[in-house]
C-alpha cells in the first residue's frame, strides 16, 4: 500500500485525482526545491480549503447553537479552525508523515511545525472539495474537525482564561518565560513556560513568542481542570 493510499484510508476518501492529494501535501519548499511548475505547492488549495471550512462551519455552529449572539458564534468558529486547533486535528490523521518538505525544511523541524501542519490541513479540504464536491469536503471537516468543541474551544485566546482562573483563584501572578528558542531566522521556534510564582503549570511552543505563550496557557488550563481547582 502507497502512503497516499494509507492517507486516504486515514480520512475515508478516495480521491478520483490523486495529484489532487499530493499537491495538498506539497509544501512550496518542495515544490521549488525540485523545480517544478507554477502553483505546484498546496497554496492555492489552502486558499480555497480555509474557505470551504469557513462556511462549514458556520453553518454547522448556526445549527447547532441557536442561542449564541454573532459575536458568540465567531469567537467559537474562530476557535475551531484556528492554527493550533487544526494542527491538533491533523495529529488524528498523522498528516505530518505525508507533507512533502524540502531536505532543508525538514532539517529545521517543519514537519512538526503547527503552520504546516495546519495549511496541510485546509489544503487537503481543498482538494477534497475539488474532487469530490461540497458534501465529501465537509464530510471530512465534520469528522476530523468539528468534534469534541468544548476541548478545542480552549485554544482561543487561552492567555485571557488562564489569566480569569488565577485572578479567581490564586494570589500569585501569572507570568510567561521565554526559555529557549532555536531554528534559523526565518523559521523560529520560541519555548515558553507559564509560572505561578516559581511553579511551572504549562509550557508550550510555537513559531512566534505569542503562539508559544498561548499553548502554554492551554497546558495551564488543563492543569487546573486536572487538579480541579
Amino acid at each position: 500500500m502507497t502512503d497516499w493510499e494509507q492517507l486516504e484510508n486515514k480520512i475515508g476518501y478516495k480521491f478520483n485525482n490523486v495529484e489532487l492529494m499530493i499537491q495538498a501535501m506539497t509544501h512550496s519548499s518542495f515544490a521549488n526545491n525540485h523545480h517544478m511548475k507554477p502553483h505546484s505547492d498546496n497554496e492555492r488549495l489552502e486558499f480555497l480549503g480555509d474557505a470551504v471550512l469557513e462556511v462549514t462551519s458556520s453553518e454547522f455552529l448556526y445549527n447547532g447553537f441557536p442561542d449564541y449572539t454573532e459575536g458568540d458564534l465567531s469567537k467559537l468558529r474562530a476557535s475551531l479552525v484556528c492554527e493550533p486547533t487544526l494542527s491538533y486535528c491533523s495529529d488524528e490523521i498523522d498528516i505530518e508523515r505525508y507533507i512533502r518538505l524540502s531536505s532543508g525544511e525538514e532539517k529545521t523541524g517543519g514537519r512538526k511545525r503547527k503552520s504546516i501542519k495546519s495549511d496541510a490541513m485546509e489544503a487537503l479540504i481543498g482538494a477534497i472539495y475539488l474532487d469530490g464536491g461540497m458534501e465529501s469536503a465537509k464530510e471530512f471537516i465534520l469528522k476530523f474537525i468539528l468534534t469534541d468543541i468544548e476541548n478545542k474551544t480552549l485554544y482561543h485566546d487561552c492567555k485571557t482564561a488562564l489569566q480569569e482562573i488565577v485572578q479567581s483563584k490564586h494570589g500569585d501572578r501569572l507570568e510567561y518565560e521565554l526559555v529557549n528558542e532555536d531554528g534559523p531566522d526565518h523559521a523560529k521556534v520560541f519555548y515558553v513556560e507559564a509560572r505561578i510564582g516559581k511553579q511551572i503549570i504549562g509550557y508550550g511552543s510555537g513559531s512566534s513568542k505569542k503562539a508559544a505563550e498561548q499553548e502554554a496557557a492551554l497546558q495551564g488550563i488543563r492543569y487546573f481542570k486536572k487538579i480541579g481547582d
